[in-house]
């Protein structure tokens, strides 16, 4: 057995159950809930377009965030971490 392995497996497992205490994830929440509450107040006929865009961008970085800790590798997790540094922009 690999002690290296172990510890690597033992790593992504710590982190698939306390995504939450990482600060990015915590700052992605906190510019969603801002995302939301600006949006609260534009025009209804921009419900299905500006809003809902904005809205399903911001939420997909801390989603993102969430399901790469969930997965089995290191290498995963980098992955969904790139995916979110693209929709950072």
């Amino acid at each position: 057995m690999n002690l290296l392995n172990l510890n690597t497996n033992y790593l992504i497992l710590e982190i698939m159950h306390r995504f939450e205490e990482l600060k990015i994830w915590q700052k992605a929440m906190d510019i969603t809930e801002n995302c939301y509450r600006a949006t609260e107040n534009f025009p209804r006929e921009e419900k299905y377009g500006l809003t809902s865009q904005l809205r399903r961008s911001a939420i997909s970085i801390p989603s993102n965030i969430a399901e790469g800790a969930g997965r089995n590798t290191n290498g995963e997790f980098k992955q969904f971490l790139g995916i979110v540094n693209g929709s950072s922009f």
